[in-house]
């Protein structure tokens, strides 16, 4: 096995689901014609059962062996977060990018904790629109963890001070976001690049 194969390998049990053009985009831009590569190291890797696939969709997507649930009502969101990382990887490489970290019983959980163009983010990726009530319980438990001070431990935390993540909602509703920490929300990584400039 190459090593672009373990790396795809990786990337599909980290991202637990990815479309061809995603691997392509991650594996193969160098590549005269990424699509096509893609496919064939894609039926190669399949072929010796190191991954699998759902072809009942046009687009096939893929999985790691062993995989979630191919029919997964977490499949779009999964291939959304690789999307923002394809998306945040356009303007800058994060630094650090992990899928749903773990903080704990009554911490947030968030679906990024990503280190981009030099700050920490924890990022948000709302399909659905929730109800006030639902993202107020979702930032009180940011609050709570901001108060615990649990945060100072974070392996990433520079040495010279301490620094609470942003919190990115990317999100098609608005909410109201009034805590003692930064929230962010915006439709894409794009419009979060526009916001910077002004």
């Amino acid at each position: 096995m190459i090593i672009r194969d373990k790396a795809i390998i990786s990337d599909l049990e980290r991202f637990r689901a990815m479309t061809r053009d995603q691997i392509a985009a991650l594996h193969f831009s160098h590549c005269r014609n990424p699509a096509k590569d893609a496919n064939l190291c894609l039926k190669r890797l399949r072929r010796d059962s190191l991954i699998t696939c759902s072809t009942e969709r046009r687009i096939y997507v893929y999985f790691p062996v062993p995989s979630i649930k191919k029919d997964s009502s977490k499949l779009q969101h999964y291939l959304g977060l690789c999307d923002v990382f394809l998306e945040l990887r356009k303007h800058d490489m994060p630094k650090w990018f992990t899928i749903e970290p773990k903080y704990g019983k009554g911490h947030p959980e968030p679906d990024i904790f990503t280190i981009w163009k030099g700050a920490p983010f924890w990022i948000e990726l709302q399909r659905s629109v929730y109800s006030d009530r639902v993202m107020k319980e979702k930032l009180d438990r940011y609050e709570r963890y901001f108060y615990s001070d649990d945060w100072h431990a974070e392996p990433w935390q520079p040495t010279d001070r301490k620094v609470f993540p942003r919190v990115w909602i990317i999100t098609q509703a608005m909410y109201q976001v009034d805590r003692p920490f930064k929230v962010i929300q915006t439709k894409s990584v794009e419009e979060l690049l526009v916001i910077g400039k002004k």
